[in-house]
Formats: structure tokens, C-alpha cells, sequence
């Protein structure tokens, strides 16, 4: 049976990688080119980020989607 996708595991993920490289949510938005705003919306589950969106933040992070997809999955996976 397929996953279902939730937003709110995507935003604490991107959260935890964020702290693990201790950056500031300014720090982030800067390098992904996003309000620190839209970011904190993205991270505490408020907002529903875009491929495109996840592709920058991803690259702030300084690692691939599929990277950041594939924790967003093992999360979700853990949760079940």
C-alpha cells in the first residue's frame, strides 16, 4: 500500500536537518531563496512546500531531494 504523504513530517525533517548543520532559519532561506517566513510556515506544517521549493531548500542544505524525499519516506515509514 502506497505512503500517505504529510506535509508536517516533510517540515520537522527539513527542521531537524536545518539544526543537525546548525543553521538559522535566516541562514537557510538565504541560501534556498525564501522568505524566513515561508520557510518557519513550511517547517511547523503550516504550509504545503512545492517540489520546486523542496528543491531549493534541499540545495540550502546541501544535499539532493531525493535525499530529503527518501528521509521525509523513512520518517513516515517509522510513524505507521
Amino acid at each position: 500500500m502506497p505512503q500517505s504523504y504529510d506535509h508536517t513530517v516533510t517540515g520537522r525533517v527539513i527542521r531537524r536537518l536545518r539544526l543537525e548543520r546548525g543553521m538559522s532559519q535566516e541562514i537557510l532561506s538565504g541560501l534556498a531563496a525564501l522568505s524566513r517566513s515561508h520557510l518557519a510556515e513550511i517547517e511547523s506544517g503550516k504550509d504545503n512546500a512545492s517540489v520546486e521549493t523542496l528543491w531549493r531548500i534541499a540545495g540550502g542544505l546541501d544535499i539532493r531531494l531525493s535525499e530529503l524525499i527518501r528521509r521525509v519516506e523513512e520518517e513516515i515509514e517509522r510513524r505507521k
